[in-house]
């Protein structure tokens, strides 16, 4: 009866597999290896949802911040614009309502007289006073202390450059211009 139970005993312990005296301490270095891994795994996962949070923030900053800059500057062009060209209608137009932080921006003017569908249709002088009134329609939004403007009244003539220099006297108290 002994002998059958060592017997059974023994067949148990091949069962078992191969003893390994090390087993102990393999296990000690794979759990603190294990529990060093676990806490990086942690401590990204944290920082990468505290980085989409303040990426989320961020977003939703940028798009207020720039359709406030945005609704400003198309008030202000349009206004500007019908001094310098004495009427007219200009308004700026996103192309992506959707998504305003990768949508693109059109310009649509329309000089006083004119029906315009596509500003190429514009004479080059029409062209650099539409782009003078969007100048100056970003300066009231986002005034500068200094400005150099290098040729910028070039392709305009006698009576526009003339609208262009009154026009900048009033900005000759706050924003120097060269």
């Amino acid at each position: 009866e002994i002998k059958a139970i060592q017997t059974q005993c023994k067949s148990q312990l091949r069962s078992l597999g191969n003893y390994n005296p090390n087993a102990v301490e393999e296990y000690a270095e794979v759990k603190t290896q294990y529990d060093s891994l676990n806490t990086q795994y942690v401590d990204l996962t944290s920082s990468y949802d505290e980085l989409i949070g303040i990426i989320t923030r961020l977003e939703t900053e940028m798009r207020t911040s720039f359709v406030d800059a945005f609704e400003a500057i198309n008030k202000n062009f349009s206004v500007t614009f019908r001094e310098l060209f004495g009427g007219g209608h200009a308004e700026l137009v996103l192309t992506d309502p959707e998504n305003i932080l990768e949508s693109g921006i059109e310009i649509k003017a329309a000089p006083p007289g004119k029906i315009i569908k596509n500003l190429v249709q514009l004479s080059g002088g029409e062209q650099s006073f539409i782009g003078v009134a969007l100048f100056f329609a970003i300066l009231q939004v986002n005034p500068t202390p200094f400005c150099i403007l290098d040729e910028i009244e070039a392709a305009l003539d006698e009576v526009n450059v003339a609208r262009f220099a009154e026009y900048i006297k009033r900005y000759s108290d706050s924003t120097q211009f060269v």
